[in-house]
């Protein structure tokens, strides 16, 4: 059973591509299921949730450990009142991804999971970029936004998947070396990027049952 990570900037296709492959190998993607997993979790709302993902690092936290009790966050699983903050939410995150890992034969999109998972076997890890005019393109085309309207989503999810990242400490996600293979989508087609992969996972996966 195996499990592939995708970690994009945003407008590269990374859910499409997650969606595909997931299809194609017969696996789950899994997506925003890990915000409500997450919420789910800590008892709180996945609105909740999105923010703190949303917030810059810190921000959040400080304002609400000035109005709730830092006891009630030692209790936070077992109590009926639901509370997060960044750092329940990075133990949260890690926690889910794991147990999803666990079951095998999934497709993760983002969230830190080329990180959490690094050490696992049979694990593989994608990273996808592109340039700026084929990201707007991208959104404009995938999700008919406006020109002006797809600017400023890729705008917005850039500081969000920053934020999210400084959250757990890290800001070398786009470097090469955290992934069996880097894709440039400006250079390569969705079937070719899906053809890879695929490869990837299944040629990986028939060696290593050729030398147990």
């Amino acid at each position: 059973m195996a499990v592939l990570t995708i970690s994009r900037q945003f407008g590269a296709g990374g859910t499409t591509l997650g969606k595909k492959l997931a299809e194609q190998l017969g696996y789950i993607f899994v997506n925003d299921e890990i915000i409500s997993k997450v919420a789910q979790k800590a008892k709180v709302s996945p609105d909740w949730v999105k923010s703190v993902e949303r917030e810059a690092g810190g921000k959040l936290q400080k304002f609400i450990g000035a109005i709730v009790p830092r006891r009630l966050v030692d209790r936070i699983l077992d109590d009926r009142q639901g509370y997060i903050d960044e750092e329940i939410y990075v133990d949260l995150l890690s926690e889910i991804i794991n147990k999803i890992a666990d079951e095998g034969n999934c497709v993760i999109l983002g969230r830190g999971g080329q990180y959490i998972l690094k050490d696992r076997k049979d694990t593989y890890h994608a990273l996808l970029i592109a340039s700026e005019a084929y990201r707007v393109q991208f959104m404009e085309k995938q999700y008919n936004l406006s020109h002006n309207e797809a600017i400023r989503a890729i705008a917005v999810e850039d500081k969000r998947r920053t934020n999210l990242y400084r959250k757990i400490g890290r800001a070398d996600y786009d470097r090469p070396e955290h992934y069996h293979l880097t894709l440039n989508m400006s250079r390569v087609n969705l079937d070719t990027a899906t053809g890879i992969v695929q490869s990837l996972i299944l040629g990986s996966r028939s060696l290593a049952k050729a030398n147990p």
